[in-house]
């Protein structure tokens, strides 16, 4: 009987290593790069919170709109466009603050693919 095992063992173990375990894993290919059009509004009072609608193209439904260095949760209306609740506490100063919006990266199923995080280029925001 134990001839049987150790057959049996060497060929789960052959099976095993080609099954493509040794496959290369494949690097994360570039995600879809957001895109800014307009802010609505386009300013606000310093100390206020207030609701931003963000119009443009390509927003996941995952995306995150960024409000200064503040990360926020949006909600997703369309790829063109996502809203934010943005918090008194987001803009307590008078001035200019960059907004961008960020499609997270995807994970890969199957050696490692995937997508890459992307995150738009920089728009202004008024705080009065």
């Amino acid at each position: 009987m134990k001839p049987i095992y150790t057959l049996m063992l060497a060929l789960v173990v052959a099976i095993g290593l080609g099954c493509g375990y040794s496959k290369n894993m494949m690097a994360a290919q570039p995600g879809a790069m957001p895109s800014i059009v307009q802010l609505s509004p386009s300013s606000s009072s310093a100390g206020t919170a207030f609701s931003l609608t963000v119009n443009g193209s390509n927003f996941s439904s995952n995306a995150v709109v960024n409000f200064g260095s503040t990360p926020i949760n949006a909600t997703f209306i369309s790829g063109n466009q996502i809203m934010a609740n943005i918090p008194a506490t987001a803009d307590m100063a008078a001035g200019m603050v960059k907004v961008t919006v960020t499609n997270p990266g995807t994970s890969g199923v199957l050696y490692g693919s995937g997508t890459m995080p992307e995150t738009s280029t920089a728009v202004s925001f008024t705080v009065n």
